[in-house]
């Protein structure tokens, strides 16, 4: 019989910095950034309440025109896979990273880290990327488009619910 395994990585946490987006040389986008994660419990000895904070670095392919909404603070869910991958730095150390390879990205909780709506109502969750294997989603149309479709109103990104 074959063995079995599991690589499978969800997360739900904050930005730590805006995504970064850059190119291969073959023209694929590769859009970075880390999500922090927290974890809480009451100590025993002491009664008090402790927290740790975990930073995972993720990498997202093809998906370059989700930067602009990947900001600092904001809140995202995150699934995809663990990738460990080696290279040699300046001085010819090997050098091991250890990072997520998203599938799927969600903005959640609207503006993140204040304004805007919270976690809990029905415009809480925004899904910026699809699962591989589904129908595209609609990209953002560029500023001057957006500002004819709302009548001229100057509405920005930054008026969007999410």
């Amino acid at each position: 019989m074959a063995s079995r395994s599991v690589n499978k990585v969800i997360l739900l946490g904050h930005l730590g910095r805006d995504a970064e987006t850059k190119f291969t040389p073959g023209g694929a986008a590769v859009t970075k950034f880390s999500v922090a994660t927290n974890r809480r419990w009451k100590d025993k000895d002491s009664g008090e309440w402790k927290e740790e904070t975990d930073w995972s670095n993720v990498v997202l392919w093809r998906s370059e025109n989700l930067a602009n909404y990947l900001t600092k603070g904001k809140q995202v869910y995150v699934e995809g896979r663990l990738q460990t991958r080696s290279y040699e730095d300046k001085d010819g150390k090997k050098v091991y990273a250890t990072e997520v390879v998203a599938d799927d990205v969600i903005l959640v909780g609207g503006q993140g880290g204040g304004g805007g709506r919270s976690g809990g109502d029905e415009y809480s969750q925004q899904p910026v990327s699809q699962p591989r294997g589904s129908a595209p989603s609609r990209t953002p149309a560029p500023a001057s488009q957006q500002d004819e479709q709302f009548g001229g109103q100057g509405i920005t990104d930054d008026d969007v619910p999410f």
